[in-house]
């Protein structure tokens, strides 16, 4: 995969567990701090079409825009680019007996989804970011 893993610089937003506990609903943290995944087809954002920029849900970062979501069918909201590629962490994940890349937010490294390659998507990355809405926050554009 040319989504190249880099290195893991510390968080910028750092919070104990009991503060991420009262910040986000028991389902947010179970996805955004413990890598869950939501259940595809009933996340608010799989289908959504609202121009705006999607943002970390537990820090606010952006993290991707409506200009780079398509309609993949998979389940959960996808995009074939981050907002800036510095917004997101790319990481080996190794669980459920398969090799994926995992996506975090680089600023809080709260978990959003993985990222697939080569998948034959008629998208400029050929890439598609599967992320969790409930990952993610959605600032409709003005």
């Amino acid at each position: 995969m040319t989504s190249t893993p880099r290195p893991e610089p510390a968080p910028k937003v750092e919070r104990s567990d009991d503060e991420w506990r009262a910040l986000l609903s028991p389902e947010e943290f179970a996805v955004l701090r413990r890598a869950g995944t939501e259940r595809p087809f009933v996340g608010e954002y799989t289908d959504t079409e609202t121009e705006g920029v999607y943002q970390c849900r537990a820090c606010g970062t952006e993290l991707f825009r409506s200009s780079e979501k398509f309609h993949s069918h998979c389940g959960w909201p996808s995009f074939f680019d981050p907002a800036d590629s510095d917004a997101v962490i790319l990481r080996p994940d190794d669980s459920l007996g398969m090799r994926r890349v995992e996506v975090l937010c680089a600023s809080c490294h709260s978990h959003l989804g993985h990222v697939f390659e080569g998948e034959g998507y008629p998208t400029p990355t050929d890439q598609r970011y599967c992320i969790n809405s409930i990952s993610l926050r959605l600032v409709p554009k003005a």
